[in-house]
Formats: C-alpha cells, sequence, structure tokens
C-alpha cells in the first residue's frame, strides 16, 4: 500500500470521516448493522473510493461498505437536529486504521474529469442552505475552488458535502473555517 505524496496547494481542505466515527463504524455503522470486511481484489472493489484516507482502493487491501450518516453525527456535535436533512448512505472505508489522508497529486478527491458532483450547503442549523451540481472539468481543483467560494459567499453556509451524483454518496466535507 505504497503512497507517494505530493505537496498540493488549496484552499480548502477535504475532510475525511473523522477517526473516532471510523472506530465506531468499524464495530457497527450507523444503520446498526456490523461491519464486514473484505479484501479488495482485481475483479471487486479496486478504485472504489475510501473515505478515511481520501483516495481510491488498491487490491489486496481490506476494506468494508458501511451505512454513514454524516449530518446526524456533526448535528450531534452540534448541538443542533437536523430532522428531515438527516441522511445516511454507503460508503468505503479501510476496515482497519489507515492513518488518514496523504496529500496527493489531485487538490480534492475523486474529482476526474468528466464526473457529476454536488455540492451541497448546510447551514449552522443542519439545514440545506442550496446546491449546485458541478461537472468536473480537465482543471477539477480550479472548479472545486470556484464551487467553494460561491458556497461560502452566503454567510450563512457553515459547511458543504461533496457527492457523487450517479450513486448519491457522500465523498467528503469541507467547512468554511477549512481555508488555510
Amino acid at each position: 500500500m505504497a503512497t507517494t505524496a505530493t505537496t498540493v496547494t488549496t484552499a480548502y481542505t477535504a475532510r475525511p470521516i473523522p477517526p473516532t466515527a471510523l472506530a465506531e463504524l468499524r464495530r457497527v455503522d450507523d444503520a446498526g448493522r456490523p461491519c464486514v470486511p473484505y479484501d479488495v481484489t482485481e475483479d471487486e472493489g479496486v478504485g472504489s473510493p475510501l473515505r478515511c484516507c481520501l483516495r481510491r482502493a488498491e487490491a489486496g487491501e481490506r476494506i468494508a461498505l458501511v451505512s454513514y450518516a454524516p449530518l446526524r453525527r456533526w448535528a450531534a456535535g452540534a448541538g443542533v437536529e437536523p430532522g428531515a436533512y438527516d441522511e445516511q448512505g454507503p460508503v468505503f472505508v479501510h476496515a482497519e486504521e489507515c492513518g488518514g489522508p496523504v496529500a496527493g497529486p489531485d487538490a480534492y478527491p475523486f474529482g476526474r474529469a468528466g464526473v457529476l458532483r454536488t455540492v451541497r450547503r448546510y447551514d449552522a442549523r443542519g439545514r440545506i442552505a442550496g446546491g449546485r451540481l458541478l461537472e468536473v472539468p480537465e482543471a477539477a481543483g480550479a472548479a472545486f475552488e470556484r464551487a467553494f467560494d460561491e458556497a461560502f459567499a452566503d454567510p450563512e453556509v457553515a459547511f458543504v458535502h461533496v457527492r457523487a451524483v450517479e450513486y448519491g454518496c457522500y465523498l467528503f466535507e469541507v467547512r468554511r473555517d477549512d481555508r488555510p
């Protein structure tokens, strides 16, 4: 599992699933199901987007598909009730602790040219405050930064979730205070 690190400067920080949440998800996920790890084979799992380290799975790694409720967990920490905006969905994670993200050649994870992403905005009460469909161009980093700038131009927006359009899956979070 060797990964070469490259320093990339970005205006925002893509947040993986926090370590405390990962430890819980590796036992029981947010839908109440036990974690069931499996080994990534060339035929199955290679390229799955790992939300613990914000990179794609490689053959030979041990991963799990778990149900994650990012807004619910954020709201619990913020002392608010997200109400009907609470969602849970499938995410891939390493089955064991992996050390988290390593700076790589991509400014923002899972943003290859041609994919569709949503940048869903939330306010400090955990309510949806708008969103944007983003068709990722060749210059993915610049497109994400423009979408984040646009989101945080609204003073009510506290954070955004980036999701895959094709599956609706949560990919990562960016918070207003994540600017370097």
